[in-house]
C-alpha cells in the first residue's frame, strides 16, 4: 500500500498513468486552499492577496511533476516527424495536464464553498466579474464576494465575445512565454484558471455544494477546448525551453523541436476560436 501511495506522489512517475494527475491535482489543491486559509485569513495585509497565494502554493507543490513530464515530452518530440506523430508522440502529456486541471478546479470548487471565505479567492472573482461585467466591475465584485446573484448589466454577446477571446489570447500568450523562460512555468496560467473557473461554478450554483457537478458540467462545455489550447501552448513552450537548454539554439535537434512546436501553437488557436465561440454564443443557450 505504502509503494502504491510512493509511486502515485512521485513526481519521476508522472505521465505513466494520465488520470493519476487527477488525484496530485485533488490533493495538492487541497492542500494549498486550506493551508492559505488557515495562516492567511486573518492577517490584515496577506489576506487581500489570499486568491494569488492559493495560486502560488499549488503551483510550487505541483511544479515536481510538471518538470518531469515536460523533460520527458522533450525527449520523445525528437522522434516526431508529422502532425500525425506529433499527437501520438504528447497525446498522453495532454491527456494528463487535462486531469491535473481537473483535480484543480473541483478541489478549488470544493474547498472555495465549504469554507464561506469570501478574501479566499478575491482575485479570481475579480477577473470573473471583468469579463462578465465589465461595465460595472466594482459592483459586481461586491455582490459576488458575498455569495449573491443579483447582478445584472452583463455585456452583450459581441461584445464579450471580443473580451473573452482577448482575456483567452492573453493567457494563451502569458502560457507559452512561462514556458519559454521557466521550462515549467505554464503551471501557473494553468492553476490561475483552474481557480477561475472553479469561482465562476461557485457563483453559478450559488455556493451550493451539492450543484458543483452541475456548475462543472456548465464551464467544461466551452472550457476544455479552451483548457486544450493552453495545455497545447504550455507544452509547446516547455519542449523548446527544454530543447534550448539541452542543445542549444543552432543544433538541428532544436529547431526539429520549434518545427513541431509551430504545429502545436496553430492548433491551440484553433482550439481558443472555437472555446470562446461556445461560451459565447452555445452555452448560454443551454444554462
Amino acid at each position: 500500500m505504502l509503494s502504491e501511495l510512493f509511486g502515485l506522489i512521485n513526481p519521476k512517475n508522472a505521465g505513466r498513468k494520465p488520470w493519476h494527475m487527477f488525484l496530485i491535482g485533488l490533493i495538492y489543491a487541497s492542500a494549498a486552499t486550506i493551508l492559505v486559509n488557515w495562516f492567511f485569513s486573518r492577517d490584515a495585509v496577506l489576506s487581500g492577496f489570499s486568491g494569488m497565494i492559493v495560486v502560488t502554493f499549488t503551483v510550487m507543490l505541483s511544479y515536481p511533476f510538471m518538470y518531469f513530464l515536460m523533460r520527458k515530452e522533450e525527449s520523445d518530440d525528437e522522434t516526431a516527424d508529422s502532425f500525425k506523430s506529433i499527437w501520438r508522440v504528447h497525446k498522453d502529456a495532454i491527456f494528463a495536464f487535462m486531469w491535473l486541471f481537473f483535480g484543480f478546479v473541483i478541489a478549488f470548487a470544493f474547498w472555495n464553498i465549504l469554507l464561506g471565505n469570501p478574501e479566499l479567492f478575491n482575485a479570481q472573482i475579480r477577473t470573473y466579474c471583468r469579463i462578465n461585467s465589465p461595465g460595472d466591475l466594482e459592483k459586481c465584485v461586491s455582490e459576488y464576494a458575498f455569495a449573491k446573484s443579483s447582478l445584472t448589466g452583463a455585456a452583450s454577446s459581441g461584445m464579450r465575445f471580443l473580451i473573452i477571446l482577448e482575456n483567452n489570447i492573453y493567457v494563451m500568450i502569458s502560457s507559452l512565454i512561462f514556458s519559454l523562460i521557466f521550462g515549467v512555468g505554464a503551471i501557473f496560467i494553468l492553476a490561475w484558471n483552474a481557480s477561475v473557473i472553479s469561482t465562476a461554478i461557485g457563483i453559478f450554483t450559488k455556493y451550493q455544494v451539492a450543484s458543483i457537478p452541475f456548475g462543472l458540467w456548465r464551464y467544461l462545455i466551452h472550457g476544455i477546448p479552451e483548457i486544450l489550447s493552453y495545455f497545447t501552448t504550455g507544452l509547446a513552450g516547455g519542449i523548446i525551453g527544454v530543447g534550448i537548454i539541452r542543445y542549444g539554439i543552432s543544433d538541428g535537434r532544436t529547431l526539429k523541436v520549434v518545427k513541431n512546436a509551430i504545429i502545436l501553437l496553430f492548433i491551440a488557436i484553433i482550439l481558443l476560436v472555437i472555446g470562446a465561440f461556445i461560451e459565447v454564443y452555445v452555452t448560454p443557450k443551454l444554462f
